[in-house]
């Protein structure tokens, strides 16, 4: 399998990690910046909703989680990126339907 097929599963499979205070998962609500695996490495780029966010250590152990499930035999690592700021207009279409179809608009 190529390292884009991998990143693909690995985005998919973080569409399970849901924001703990929201409830929609990270990659539709646009706090998941990049993936990359190589050498036997994944690396997760992602922010959160706001920097002073308590959550970092409960988002962290769900993307283990979530990535550990794939079977990759692969070292992950979760960098926190405070550049861009993490805005409203990063939310996917789907994630807006989400939040929608929790009686939040946007």
């Amino acid at each position: 399998m190529g390292e884009s097929a991998i990143a693909d599963q690995i985005t998919e499979a973080l569409r399970d990690v849901l924001e703990p205070e929201i409830g929609v998962n990270v990659v539709d609500l646009g706090l998941l910046y990049g993936v990359r695996t190589d050498d036997g490495e994944i690396a997760v780029t992602m922010t959160q909703t706001s920097p002073w966010c308590p959550d970092a250590d409960l988002l962290r152990a769900q993307v283990h989680q979530a990535l550990d499930g794939l079977g990759l035999n692969h070292t992950i690592s979760v960098t926190w990126a405070r550049k861009p700021v993490w805005g409203p207009e990063r939310i996917t279409p789907d994630g807006l339907d989400q939040l929608r179809a929790l009686g939040l608009n946007l």
